[in-house]
């Protein structure tokens, strides 16, 4: 069999592992049309709606710790280098899969994760680093949106305390074990980005409509440990991508992904950047000590049902982040080829148990964020991905053999590497080194205020609700 060129390798990835479920083709089904996902759009719907969830509520309290310009120019700023290295993950996946494929191997029955491509590309250390950081930031992601379903949820319905809340939103996402893989979030991730899209809106309309507050002030930045704290909550925000391989793997064709996290962060700032420049207008420094920008808008049907959307959609966003984890201990147990889904899915059950009770430990909406961007998506999503590029075409044999081409705005290898150090020592120095003192400063004070298992965290009455209903 004659070696195919790196072009038409690239186009036929995966085209021996198209099986009915995945495809869902046989015809027309309303099965097919909301269960099997791996379309272009699909992925689209799933990067847009994973990569904005709860943050969306938390961004204007950055704002306030940062100020107006700085908030707008860093989520511009971060935006555009997650899409770079979700960019250069989807490179390296189809490197590793290509690579793979032609010895021989097939992935019907096998979904990869980015472990396993670091395995695959530079050996078993980059495997277990990939494996500790990327497990560590989706078991905190998952229980960021937990802390969030209970925050939000209590500004509708404060007879029970925020801690018990958080017990019944656990249950309630534990059923994500019965959802297979990433194909079968076509529906929900439709849902959730107009979810998302809604509750945006809502922020922003009802915070102008709303207006400023008296004596309305915006001093920020007064602080360091503050702007810091606020920079890491924007690099959390645009470093959603430790599901990416899983999304992409979920694709017909995941050659076609390479630009789609891009166009989804494009999509993202017209909800993040209006919304939170609105509701820091309307209420500047306020929201310095209100991390959830629920709590100073007037309730409203409209800001309960927003309330509700972002509900449904972090129950979504929970699916997202647990079910990479659901995949990894699957294959731990040797589960992952079953065929039952009811055993699979009793198996995952007990990844959800420690989430909840970190949840419940660590229930500070809004600090976690930060602590878990500087700590976490630093590495994750920013520094790993550009150092494993980085090595993996580090020969000029590697460069001349790789699979995907320069992207037409940097035609040059030396270019490439120009840009992957920078975002390196950005990350490491200003992500990780300052956000890291910034944030987890932040943290140990909502710890020494509040304590740990917090029954109820800032829970100050919801701002007057008896207010007339005419206000958005």
């Amino acid at each position: 069999m004659s070696e195919l060129k790196p072009e038409e390798s690239e186009a036929a990835v995966g085209e021996d592992d198209k099986g009915d479920d995945e495809m869902g083709v046989d015809g027309f089904s309303v099965k097919g049309l909301l269960w099997h996902g791996g379309s272009v759009y699909d992925a689209w719907f799933s990067c847009a709606s994973n990569q904005v969830a709860q943050v969306l509520l938390t961004l204007p309290y950055s704002f306030s710790q940062m100020g107006m310009a700085s908030g707008v120019i860093l989520q511009v700023f971060y935006g555009l280098m997650g899409s770079w290295t979700a960019y250069l993950i989807s490179i390296l996946y189809i490197e590793y899969r290509i690579r793979r494929e032609r010895e021989g191997d097939s992935f019907k029955n096998h979904v990869i994760q980015w472990y396993e491509v670091l395995d695959g590309l530079l050996g078993p250390y980059w495997k277990a680093v990939g494996l500790a950081f990327n497990c560590t930031l989706l078991v905190f992601g998952s229980v960021i949106q937990l802390i969030a379903c209970a925050s939000n949820i209590y500004y509708v319905n404060d007879h029970l305390d925020k801690r018990t809340w958080t017990y019944i939103f656990g249950a309630c996402c534990a059923t994500s074990v019965f959802i297979p893989s990433f194909h079968n979030y076509r529906i929900w991730a439709f849902l959730g980005l107009g979810m998302t899209t809604y509750t945006a809106w809502y922020l922003t309309i009802a915070a102008l409509v709303h207006g400023q507050t008296p004596k309305v002030t915006h001093s920020g930045p007064t602080k360091l440990v503050l702007y810091f704290t606020g920079a890491t909550n924007i690099l959390f925000t645009f470093g959603g991508h430790a599901v990416t391989v899983e999304i992409m793997h979920a694709m017909w064709k995941p050659q076609k992904f390479k630009h789609i996290y891009l166009l989804a962060t494009l999509y993202v700032f017209t909800l993040t950047i209006p919304s939170a420049a609105s509701v820091y207008w309307a209420f500047g420094d306020q929201l310095l000590n209100h991390a959830n920008a629920f709590s100073l808008l007037p309730r409203t049907c409209f800001r309960d049902a927003a309330v509700i959307l972002m509900l449904i959609h972090q129950f979504i966003t929970f699916g997202f982040a647990c079910t990479p984890l659901y995949f990894v201990w699957e294959k731990v147990l040797g589960v992952h080829n079953a065929k039952s889904l009811l055993l699979r899915a009793v198996v995952r059950l007990p990844v959800v148990i420690p989430i909840w009770f970190l949840a419940i430990i660590f229930p500070f909406f809004g600090p976690i964020n930060s602590a878990v961007g500087a700590l976490l998506v630093s590495f994750t999503v920013y520094i790993i991905p550009a150092l494993a590029h980085m090595l993996t075409y580090r020969t000029a044999k590697a460069r001349q053999n790789a699979v995907g081409k320069l992207p037409f705005f940097l035609p040059s290898w030396t270019a490439v590497y120009v840009l992957n150090a920078f975002v390196v020592v950005w990350v490491l120095v200003v992500g990780f080194g300052f956000g890291g003192w910034a944030s987890i400063t932040n943290f140990v004070k909502q710890v020494d205020t509040f304590g740990l298992f917090a029954k109820c965290y800032q829970c100050h009455p919801p701002a007057s609700s008896s207010q007339p209903a005419a206000h958005l």
